[in-house]
């Protein structure tokens, strides 16, 4: 199965705005990636292009964590 790239950047995004709905279609995709055996990658990109991996999840467990602490934030 495929990686599933998730942009931080978009997720903080989506934190300030309170959007739910797009915080939970992400994860709910990325979810389906790691229980298919892939992997869900955290990048962040720049205003040049430029992108990097900040973190990379294969377990469900440590994704869910991520996930926790992001919801966290929204009201």
């Amino acid at each position: 199965m495929e990686d599933y790239i998730i942009n931080v950047g978009k997720i903080e995004e989506w934190q300030m705005i309170n959007d739910v709905s797009s915080l939970d279609e992400v994860f709910q995709r990325a979810k389906r990636v790691l229980v298919g055996g892939g992997t869900v990658a955290l990048i962040r990109e720049q205003r040049s292009g430029e992108t990097w991996k900040v973190n990379e999840f294969s377990s469900l467990e440590d994704f869910e964590e991520y996930r926790t602490n992001i919801y966290k934030y929204v009201k």
